[in-house]
């Protein structure tokens, strides 16, 4: 392992002190899926703000009296994150666009998996009501059996998907 990476034990525990803070402070936990949500409501407001005040769905969160969507502590999280990220890569000296990518597989495939996969967690986060962070990380902090279920059911389907696609990653390099 490349000393360019935080030991994941301490990264682990430092994401278990940030969720602790987060419910401490909000009173929820951690989140992700919500402030897609909140984007895409903010978006169809500024476009068509007559239907989203009919809509049954956009009128919970636009309308006279209310607060922009934008305004949501999640959209403030997930702008947290991508700074944070951005700032994590440029002080380890690993800001730079690679594609991961096995022998088996060409980088323009991994992207189209890697949107697909992304585009199928989303949907599933939407049905399930919650992202791995919402409904399994800040569920398991709660002990709830859901937020168990959840974890298990991603990791159980990871590592099943995973065992089906191992030989695209055999002697894996990194294209630049």
């Amino acid at each position: 392992m490349s000393s360019r990476y935080m030991n994941p034990y301490l990264a682990g525990f430092l994401l278990g002190m940030v969720l602790l803070a987060t419910i401490f402070v909000t009173g929820r936990g951690l989140g992700a899926s919500g402030a897609l949500k909140s984007v895409v409501v903010a978006a169809v407001d500024g476009a068509a703000p007559a239907h989203a005040e009919r809509s049954a769905f956009y009128s919970h969160y636009v309308g006279p009296g209310k607060e922009s969507p934008l305004k949501a502590w999640l959209v403030f999280e997930v702008a947290g994150v991508l700074i944070g990220a951005f700032l994590s890569g440029l002080v380890s000296d690993r800001l730079m666009l690679v594609t991961e990518a096995g022998p088996g597989i060409s980088s323009r495939a991994r992207w189209l998996f890697a949107a697909a996969g992304g585009a199928l967690f989303g949907i599933g986060a939407q049905l399930a009501r919650g992202c791995t962070s919402g409904a399994a990380l800040s569920g398991m902090a709660v002990l709830s059996t859901a937020g168990f279920v959840t974890m298990l059911a991603i990791f159980g389907t990871g590592y099943l998907v995973a065992w089906f696609v191992r030989g695209l990653w055999l002697g894996q390099k990194a294209e630049r």
